[in-house]
């Protein structure tokens, strides 16, 4: 990647965003980290800042471009879960989840947008600049208990490939990077919506849980996902979606491959019994 590009990242504090920070700013670019609990690593430049607050969002975009002249990546990164069953969620858990998973990156790309546009008269696998969408495998591969959340990550896939064809003409890329189980902080911070022994589903959704947890806190380290990140912003034309993780690729060739309806069977024996 040539010269010193301007990176924006949401949710840099800890996790995949902070390892995608560190990786961007060690390859010699400019890194701006938006959380709300700010990032601590050492040449970042680091603001706090609610994602999920439009007028702040904005703020900060905009001071960044004033500094700096130019915004050439923007990857949105940051995301929460919510586990339980769709009957018992309560509505606002589910509004402040898609708050945060979509409509956080809705808006920075809205304000992001004109800046990108500027760049377009430039030269080189950057003009028009990037944008780099965090999905999840979950949004191709929906998990029983986890609906909001696969929801909310099939609603990002489809907002960045609407956008792919919107923003062509301004030589702005967009790509999903649709990571599997991982090692993050994630699993302890998601929001969870159920008793152990539910008066309707029994321990299903707890006994579901607690398999999912056990598969992230064995899965990648963010590391992966963040050089994954990093090779997507360098390609001149990048796909429409990158899935992380070889046996995660497998799955979603299968996804493709089999019957929707037996593939949904095989999710539900892991997930559902």
């Amino acid at each position: 990647m040539s010269d010193k590009k301007i990176v924006v990242i949401t949710g840099a504090s800890k996790g995949i965003g902070r390892a995608t920070a560190k990786l961007f700013l060690e390859k010699g670019c400019i890194v701006y980290a938006l959380a709300r609990s700010g990032c601590d690593l050492n040449g970042i430049n680091s603001l706090i800042c609610d994602v999920t607050d439009g007028t702040k969002l904005k703020k900060a975009i905009d001071s960044i471009y004033e500094a700096e002249k130019r915004i050439d990546i923007l990857i949105n990164n940051a995301g929460s879960g919510i586990s339980g069953a769709v009957e018992k969620t309560v509505t606002a858990d589910a509004r402040r989840l898609f708050e945060l998973n979509f409509f956080a990156p809705f808006e920075a790309i809205k304000y992001t947008i004109p800046y990108m546009r500027s760049l377009k008269s430039g030269r080189g696998i950057n003009a028009g600049g990037k944008i780099i969408n965090v999905g999840s495998i979950a949004g191709a591969m929906h998990i029983p208990f986890q609906a909001f959340y696969s929801a909310s990550k099939a609603a990002v896939e489809a907002l960045t490939n609407c956008l792919r064809g919107e923003l062509a003409p301004f030589g702005i890329k967009l790509t999903t990077i649709m990571p599997g189980d991982t090692r993050t902080n994630f699993t302890d911070a998601r929001e969870k919506d159920f008793v152990k022994e539910d008066p309707d589903y029994g321990e299903r959704i707890y006994n579901s849980i607690k398999l999912m947890e056990e598969d992230e806190r064995g899965g990648m380290p963010p590391e992966k996902v963040a050089q994954k990140i990093y090779k997507a912003a360098c390609l001149k034309n990048p796909k429409p979606a990158y899935i992380v993780g070889f046996k995660y690729n497998f799955f979603a060739f299968l996804n493709k491959a089999l019957p929707k309806r037996l593939v949904q069977w095989v999710l539900n024996s892991m997930y559902a019994k």
